[in-house]
């Protein structure tokens, strides 16, 4: 096991594309870190340097107590785990997996020891003498697993493992992905764009966009406490939803949405003291599903937390109604909802014919329908806020 650190490490390509700026992240030794973010972001770049597949530009990069920038791959004591699983056809599943170790001159004992023990934890014990294609995808990725594990790296790297999985049998894999590296304690970095694996998965979290670290933290730090608009729109789902609104002073600061006034509460206030520099402005505004309800069924709510809407679309999942409404407030447009909208490929929709569609996860026993006028209750100590030119969350 050991700590990985990139510091200040840039990746600029000939052509002056610049992939990677100034990474900073410290993965502690024993950590699962993921890094997530949309197509062409940098993340597998980065992961590609730390692999040593790719020239780091500047910066350094550490494995242990080894600089390791000008290292080979084979130097560097990593296990890749790629999104296609790369295996041998012609062989059977105990030489896929033993043949990194062969090709190390391990002894025949030892061999196979190693494998024997990876594909009883991987339950493939039953499956060693079998050929590739006599294996189901799910099957197939746990060899690629297993590939990895009998080396005992310092690090494992895996680029988008998951990819080629259908939704059922990722759920599958992503716990026993989870469950072997708690028990095996070694320094892992992930690569994914589904922000569902990085929430799920990670000890932290490490988002990026347009090759820039957005934000390193916890899952459920990056959703509660969302640095700004990129990470709130990205991690979640359904997105957060979002509206500019104007802060009004009205016995204490309020929020002007559309023709609704919400009062912030005085908790709110205390805790984002850089509000008071935008009253009489427009502010961006960011409110997740979860944190609005269908007001018949909401208890001892305040009246001035409602909304009035009418209902566009409804979705019954069992568990929720997920319910869509039109907000009569503008979206903001900045760098980081453009970025969004490319990720979601809305990008070439005109801002002015997609309208303002807010979704709510109202309770199970909600009997709310299309075209319904109803009240919504907001959770106001769960708005977020944000400059609607920067982008920023708004906090001191």
């Amino acid at each position: 096991m050991a700590q990985v650190v990139l510091d200040k490490v840039n990746k600029k390509y000939d052509n002056g594309f610049h992939a990677v700026q100034d990474l900073d992240i410290d993965v502690a030794d024993g950590e699962f870190l993921v890094l997530v973010g949309p197509s062409g972001c940098g993340k597998t770049t980065a992961l590609r340097m730390v692999a040593g597949l790719e020239d780091i530009s500047s910066g350094t990069l550490r494995i242990g107590d080894r600089v390791v920038n000008t290292l080979s791959s084979r130097e560097r004591d990593i296990a890749m785990v790629f999104q296609s699983y790369a295996l041998y056809p012609h062989m059977t599943v105990f030489d896929n997996i033993a043949y990194g170790l062969k090709i190390r001159r391990m002894s025949s004992t030892e061999i196979e020891q190693r494998v024997r023990k990876a594909g009883d934890m991987l339950e493939l014990g039953h499956l060693l003498d079998r050929k590739p294609k006599q294996l189901s995808g799910g099957q197939r990725q746990r060899v690629a697993m297993g590939r990895a594990i009998v080396r005992e790296p310092q690090v494992f790297l895996m680029d988008e493992p998951l990819s080629n999985l259908d939704a059922k049998l990722r759920v599958q894999m992503r716990a026993e992905i989870s469950e072997i590296q708690r028990d095996l304690k070694t320094t892992t970095l992930y690569v994914t764009h589904d922000q569902t694996e990085a929430m799920t998965m990670g000890d932290r979290v490490a988002l990026m966009k347009a090759g820039v670290l957005q934000q390193l933290g916890s899952p459920q730090h990056l959703y509660d406490h969302p640095d700004n608009i990129f990470v709130a729109g990205f991690i979640g789902s359904p997105p957060m939803n979002m509206a500019v609104a104007r802060l009004i002073r009205s016995d204490g600061l309020s929020l002007q949405l559309a023709e609704t006034v919400l009062p912030i509460p005085e908790s709110v206030v205390r805790a984002r003291p850089g509000l008071a520099r935008y009253v009489d402005r427009d502010v961006a505004i960011g409110i997740r599903s979860e944190d609005m309800e269908d007001a018949s069924l909401a208890r001892d709510d305040a009246p001035e937390s409602r909304v009035r809407a009418k209902v566009a679309l409804t979705e019954a999942l069992g568990s929720e109604i997920v319910v869509h409404f039109d907000v009569a407030a503008p979206k903001p447009v900045t760098a980081d909802t453009k970025a969004l909208d490319k990720d979601a490929q809305t990008s070439d929709v005109p801002v002015a014919h997609r309208g303002n569609v807010f979704v709510a996860s109202f309770g199970p026993r909600s009997r709310v329908r299309p075209r319904d006028d109803i009240e919504i209750v907001v959770d106001r100590e769960r708005i977020h806020f944000f400059d609607p030119d920067t982008g920023h969350a708004i906090r001191d």
